[in-house]
C-alpha cells in the first residue's frame, strides 16, 4: 500500500470515528435512524395513495394503481433521499466546527483538504444510511417487486448512489466551511431537494422548469438509475446516459470542492478569517 493511500485511509478512519462520537450518544440513536425515514415513507404513502387511486392519475402513471409498486417507488425515493440529505446534515454540523477552533487546527494539519472533506461526508453517509439500506432491500425483496436484469446491477445501483453522494458531501462540506449562511443553505436543501429531484413524485408530473432545476442535483440522476435498475428491469446499456451524467456531475462537484477549498484557504491566509466574502 502506497504512503499516500495509507495516509488517506487514516484520515477516513479518524473522521468516521469523530462522526460516530458526535452523533451516537445512546443506542436509541440507531433506532431513530430507521424510525424517522420509515415514518416519512408511511406519511407519504398514505397521503399519496388515496389521491392516486381516486383520480385519473393511474391512466398516466400505471404503478399508482398497484399498492406494492407504489410503495416500492416511494421506498427507493426515501432511500436515495436519506443518502443525500444525511450529507446535507453532516455539512451543516461541519460548519459549526469553525466556531470551536477545530477547523483552524485542521488547516494546520498535513491532512489533504479535499480528502478531509470526502472523509467527513463518507463517514456520515456510512453511519446514517446503512440501516435504512438494509431495511429497504429486505422490504423490496419481501414485496416481490424487484425486477433486475442481472445480479451485478446491484453493484451498479450502489455505485450510482454512493459516488454522487460522496461527491455531493465533499462539495457541501467545502462550501459550508467558508459560508456564514449554513442555516439558509440547510433550509433550501431540505424540502426543496426532495421536490425537484422527484423523490415522491415521478419526474414527468413536475413542471418543466422544476425538471431543469432538478437536473442540477445528483440525487435526480441517482433516482433514475436506482429505480430503473431495481424496479424497471433496465440494463446497463439502457442506463448508460444517466450513469454517464452522474459520473460527469460527480467529477464536477469534486472539482468545484477543490477550487472552493483552495480559494477559501488562500483568502483565510490573507485575511485571517474563515469566510469567502
Amino acid at each position: 500500500m502506497s504512503p499516500g493511500l495509507r495516509h488517506a485511509l487514516r484520515i477516513f478512519a479518524a473522521e468516521a470515528l469523530k462522526q460516530h462520537r458526535r452523533l451516537f450518544g445512546q443506542p436509541l440513536v440507531v433506532f431513530s435512524m430507521l424510525v424517522w425515514p420509515v415514518l416519512q415513507l408511511a406519511t407519504t404513502y398514505y397521503t399519496l395513495r388515496p389521491v392516486a387511486t381516486a383520480s385519473p392519475a393511474a391512466a398516466n402513471w400505471t404503478l399508482a394503481a398497484d399498492p406494492e409498486r407504489l410503495l416500492a417507488f416511494l421506498a427507493t425515493g426515501t432511500l436515495a433521499y436519506a443518502f443525500f440529505f444525511s450529507l446535507v446534515q453532516s455539512a451543516w454540523h461541519f460548519a459549526f466546527e469553525r466556531t470551536t477552533g477545530t477547523l483552524e487546527l485542521l488547516f494546520l494539519s498535513p491532512a489533504g483538504r479535499l480528502t478531509l472533506m470526502i472523509a467527513n461526508g463518507a463517514g456520515a453517509l456510512m453511519q446514517n444510511a446503512w440501516l435504512l439500506t438494509c431495511f429497504t432491500v429486505a422490504a423490496l425483496t419481501g414485496f416481490g417487486v424487484l425486477s433486475v436484469s442481472a445480479w451485478w446491477m446491484y453493484g451498479v445501483v450502489l455505485l450510482a448512489l454512493l459516488v454522487p453522494a460522496v461527491a455531493w458531501g465533499a462539495f457541501l462540506n467545502s462550501l459550508l466551511v467558508f459560508s456564514r449562511d449554513s442555516t439558509f443553505l440547510y433550509t433550501i436543501l431540505d424540502e426543496p431537494l426532495w421536490f425537484v429531484a422527484g423523490v415522491r413524485l415521478p419526474n414527468f408530473a413536475l413542471p418543466a422548469a422544476v425538471q431543469v432545476v432538478g437536473a442540477v442535483f445528483p440525487l435526480t440522476g441517482s433516482l433514475v438509475a436506482l429505480r430503473g435498475a431495481l424496479l424497471e428491469h433496465r440494463t446497463l446499456t439502457e442506463l448508460a446516459l444517466p450513469l454517464t451524467g452522474l459520473a460527469a456531475l460527480s467529477a464536477l462537484l469534486l472539482g468545484a470542492a477543490a477550487l472552493i477549498l483552495r480559494a477559501g484557504e488562500a483568502r483565510a491566509q490573507r485575511t485571517g478569517g474563515l469566510a469567502m466574502a
